[in-house]
């Protein structure tokens, strides 16, 4: 087993930054989505924030990205910079979550600065 979310998405999707890590484990995605579903919302950010440092690179697929910022905002629904963290993945992945981002704006806007 992998010893983090990153390790493993590293492992699955490979990383635009390091060479993807020698490993003889089965590599499944659903495997994967198992564990980011069920992870911590600290263990999600690290992977994005690793594997995706500027939003519009790295290797994960939008869908995973996409997920992982739901399950972020719904472990932490009251913090206006994730939430804006999330609305700008999705607009620069859009622009079929456009109308979800501006949303979330409003939401973070409504609660206030960070």
């Amino acid at each position: 087993m992998h010893s983090t979310l990153t390790e493993h998405a590293r492992c699955l999707y490979g990383d635009e930054y390091r060479p993807t890590p020698k490993c003889d484990l089965e590599h499944r995605e659903h495997y994967f989505v198992e564990e980011l579903t069920f992870a911590g919302a600290d263990s999600i950010l690290a992977m994005l924030r690793e594997l995706c440092p500027h939003v519009v690179d790295g290797l994960l697929p939008v869908w995973v990205r996409n997920l992982s910022y739901r399950l972020v905002l719904l472990q932490r629904p009251n913090e206006p910079a994730l939430m804006r963290e999330a609305a700008e993945n999705l607009w620069l992945h859009g622009p079929d979550w456009d109308d979800i981002a501006t949303d979330l704006t409003r939401q973070a806007d409504a609660l206030g600065t960070d």
